[in-house]
């Protein structure tokens, strides 16, 4: 198949196309590298430099490629900024995704794969997280998430355009070519690596009161090619459908710098921070309705080999891709 892929320069976009690469299809990116990386551009594809902001870009790059399916991995996803800027989180991964969607509408394509996020739900009202919990987000970059997949929608019962929402928890790890090199790092693995790289003082914890056994928050991580394989089984959906994506089983903060700090040989000082407002204590995935729907098998359920992968692609490029 022939696949667009937005955000393909980004960190899980780029590893998708990758995995995508790998198997035989044909991709086309689309991005505008304002998060992305050139570098991360996969040479086998084909490299569209467009934002989705310019309807006339888009329409002109997905009528060209003439694509049997499109990725969507475009967006600004930093929590706190869409808290202080919720404009450019509702003009960027709402309205300029409006145009993607009249584009893939206007070329005749019918499968539509969304990449969307467990803060649709914000604060859970148990875990582990199922896709049969209410979407309440907490803050902009979860409701223009949500936003986006309810237009989904109304673009499949009135265009017929089938799409799949697939709900990350966290991504993590690297392949052996593309890792995660974000210009403004929020994540705590490729965080804490800094610090047993040297680049960093110490590893922050923010907050180690929370309900939980040593104190600090418990997340749910998801290798990035486990998460790329999700991908390439939604491809086969025949309807509309969401599904969470996770390994669901959580490790605290604590647990993920101890992993880091027995993968790497480097001791991991750490300073605790006050705990950030919205931090809910624990989310962990409920990924059964992928598994058994789909057939998705994580090959990389635990932190260890997530962690081992991130260290090797970190030590390899301490830089990132320089850019």
């Amino acid at each position: 198949m022939h696949i667009f892929v937005t955000g393909g320069a980004g960190y899980i976009g780029s590893i998708c196309s990758e995995e995508l690469l790998n198997v035989g299809h044909a991709v086309t990116i689309f991005d505008n590298l304002t998060e992305g990386h050139r570098k991360a551009v996969d040479s086998r594809a084909t490299f569209v430099n467009g934002d989705l902001a310019k309807r006339k870009d888009i329409m002109t790059a997905v009528a060209k490629a003439k694509p049997a399916a499109i990725m969507h991995f475009a967006a600004n996803a930093l929590v706190g900024e869409s808290m202080t800027n919720p404009s450019k989180y509702f003009r960027n991964n709402v309205a300029a995704g409006i145009n993607l969607l009249d584009a893939a509408v206007e070329a005749g394509v019918t499968k539509f794969i969304f990449s969307s996020t467990c803060a649709t739900y914000g604060t859970p009202e148990k875990v582990p997280i199922d896709e049969r919990l209410p979407q309440r987000p907490i803050n902009p970059y979860g409701l223009s998430k949500l936003m986006f997949e309810q237009i989904l929608n109304w673009y499949d019962k009135i265009h017929g355009l089938v799409h799949v929402n697939l709900r990350y928890f966290n991504a993590a790890g690297a392949s052996e070519k593309f890792g995660e090199d974000h210009r403004v790092e929020t994540h705590l693995i490729p965080n804490i690596i800094k610090v047993a790289l040297g680049q960093r003082e110490t590893a922050e914890i923010y907050g180690d009161k929370y309900p939980t056994p040593d104190g600090t928050c418990i997340r749910d991580y998801v290798h990035i090619l486990d998460l790329a394989a999700a991908h390439m089984l939604a491809l086969g959906a025949e309807k509309s459908d969401s599904y969470n994506l996770g390994c669901g089983e959580g490790f605290s903060v604590r647990q993920v710098i101890e992993v880091v700090q027995k993968v790497s040989g480097v001791p991991i000082p750490v300073k605790v921070q006050p705990p950030r407002a919205g931090d809910p204590p624990r989310l962990v995935s409920s990924s059964h309705k992928i598994i058994s729907q789909l057939g998705w098998k994580p090959k990389f359920p635990r932190l260890l080999p997530i962690i081992e992968s991130a260290w090797a692609w970190h030590q390899k490029y301490p830089n990132g891709y320089g850019d």
